[in-house]
């Protein structure tokens, strides 16, 4: 069970995506859909690993500019709840083996919305400069950005 948000150490962000949940839920799950929205464009994503189940790797990969693709997240699945919640961590890769840089670890939640779904992250830091960093990278535009592209994305094929 994730705990509130702590607004010392946590970032949060959240939205309505007018599709069902299982369509968001196949968006996050299906490795194809989600190199389509999962960094903000022009850039694009190359999942390398994505074995949904706890202590599953989440490996990808993002090319700025069209150059060649390089390292964006090497994580480890903690729960992956049908349809309603990913959590994943950076702490940890594949296989629960320690991470050489942990940053954060991220709640993802799915719900039923009278307009389709709601849409929340809760990523977690364990400092407070971590968490402050997180959010000069653009942690508001860089998230709000891919869940737009993840809408658009849902709502388009649904």
């Amino acid at each position: 069970m994730t705990r509130s948000p702590n607004p010392e150490l946590d970032l949060t962000m959240a939205r309505i995506i007018k599709a069902p949940r299982s369509s968001v839920w196949r968006a996050w799950t299906d490795r194809a859909r989600f190199e389509k929205w999962w960094v903000p464009a022009p850039a694009k994503c190359q999942v390398v690993e994505m074995d949904l189940k706890p202590g599953g790797g989440l490996v990808t990969r993002i090319s700025e500019d069209g150059g060649d693709f390089v390292p964006h997240l090497n994580a480890c699945f903690l729960a992956v709840d049908d349809l309603s919640r990913i959590v994943f961590t950076d702490t940890l890769v594949a296989g629960w083996r320690p991470a050489d840089n942990a940053f954060m670890t991220a709640v993802i939640t799915l719900s039923d919305h009278a307009a389709g779904t709601h849409y929340a992250a809760h990523v977690m830091h364990r400092s407070k400069a971590d968490r402050d960093l997180h959010e000069e990278m653009g942690f508001h535009d860089g998230w709000g950005t891919v869940a737009e592209q993840l809408a658009r994305l849902v709502e388009e094929t649904h």
